[in-house]
């Protein structure tokens, strides 16, 4: 795989944020709003997540021209928001992107839990160029991180068949993401014993 090009971690940051933080400012100017296309009627909520798509594209785009990379995480999102806005537009049902974050986290979760019962972390497949670190470290975080894909998908289930859209869009933008990236950034600092320091130290 090329290395990817220099980049600034600000730019990279606005890029790989921005469009979510668009999505939610969006929806915020036109919650209350309904839009006719077609002779049919959509939600303010419809429309935002549908604008999304492109704008998510674009910035991902924007990102792949300037470092000549794309995480396969990063691929698999598109592909998700995608699929579901479609949906989501196709039905002129909210309920169909709503479910797209519990089906992501749950598919997360299935195939760590595969990897698992194989004996192997896909994890360290995606991640050990970013943090090496031996096979033991790499099964525990796997084992952590599975569990919690499993309750934030359950989360997002209850959340949106019980609370508001907003309440929902809310968690979606700033909860789950915020969650995520504490869970480990505490799993990287009690993992320190098994990160590999020496060059000369196989990671298998």
């Amino acid at each position: 795989m090329p290395e990817p090009k220099p980049i600034n971690p600000i730019l990279k940051q606005v890029l790989e944020l921005g469009p979510t933080i668009l999505f939610f400012l969006i929806y915020l100017r036109i919650k209350d709003d309904t839009f006719t296309f077609g002779g049919t009627e959509y939600t303010g909520f419809i429309v935002s997540a549908l604008v999304f798509v492109p704008i998510l594209l674009v910035a991902m785009a924007i990102l792949w021209q300037l470092t000549g990379q794309l995480s396969r995480m990063q691929v698999f999102t598109a592909i998700m928001v995608i699929f579901f806005g479609g949906l989501t537009a196709w039905f002129n049902d909210e309920r169909f992107f709503k479910m797209k974050t519990t089906i992501v986290y749950a598919l997360f979760t299935v195939l760590l839990g595969i990897g698992l019962m194989r004996g192997q972390s896909y994890l360290a497949f995606v991640m050990n160029e970013i943090m090496p670190m031996r096979h033991e470290g790499w099964m525990i975080l796997t084992r952590r991180l599975c569990a919690l894909f499993a309750m934030l998908a359950i989360a997002n289930e209850v959340i949106w068949r019980t609370m508001s859209t907003e309440s929902w869009v809310k968690i979606e933008t700033f909860g789950f993401p915020l969650i995520l990236m504490a869970f480990l950034m505490w799993q990287f600092a009690t993992l320190q014993d098994y990160v590999i320091t020496d060059e000369g130290e196989d990671a298998s």
